[in-house]
């Protein structure tokens, strides 16, 4: 017959594992809790795919450049190929340079608010495009300093140069302006310059 085997409570108490100390507990709650809030979808990063421009501020506008030749704009290397020097056309190779009034509508008398100044080269054969290079200062009404631009210019066509620098109020932005030909008769020829401007979160 099997005999039963009785252990003391000394016994029995040295063979069970030992609670966890309070502190344990308490880490161990606390690693839960954070990692369960960090996981939750109010408290993760928001997806910049789905917010492209939610921390950018911007600003939009049209102005007028007026470019006259041999008064605000020279030809100062003539070209080499291609068609001669006419209201749309420069022969490939010329260099021009221009500092040109921007006004805030296509008649000249309108207000003036800034300049741009820079040189064009003539980069296709049939006289119509150009490599340009400008920088437009501008004194609006809640923003002064001046904008860097470069890119391929058409004569007839809009032509979009990205804004590669800024200054003043307009340091670090982004964006671009678009140049369209108004009025190329006579020997002052009218562009419209529309302006799209980003500033980056951090300026």
């Amino acid at each position: 017959m099997p005999q039963s085997i009785h252990l003391s409570p000394a016994i029995i108490n040295t063979m069970a594992p030992p609670p966890p100390p309070p502190s344990l507990i308490l880490s161990s709650l606390f690693t839960l809790i954070l990692s369960s809030l960090l996981s939750s979808p109010a408290l993760a990063e928001p997806n910049a795919a789905h917010h492209p421009h939610r921390h950018l501020r911007s600003l939009h506008f049209s102005l007028f450049q007026h470019e006259t030749i041999n008064k605000t704009g020279y030809f100062i290397v003539p070209g080499v190929a291609g068609p001669g020097v006419s209201q749309t056309t420069t022969p490939f190779g010329t260099m021009f340079v221009f500092h040109d009034p921007l006004t805030t509508a296509p008649d000249r008398a309108s207000k003036l608010v800034g300049t741009s100044e820079g040189t064009s080269i003539t980069s296709s054969l049939d006289g119509l495009r150009s490599l340009s290079i400008a920088k437009i200062s501008l004194r609006l009404r809640n923003h002064t300093g001046s904008l860097s631009i470069v890119g391929g210019t058409h004569n007839v066509k809009p032509s979009n140069h990205p804004i590669v620098g800024g200054t003043g109020d307009f340091l670090f932005v982004q964006g671009y302006v678009t140049s369209s030909p108004v009025d190329l008769i006579g020997i002052t020829v009218v562009y419209k310059l529309e302006f799209h401007i980003y500033w980056p979160p951090y300026a």
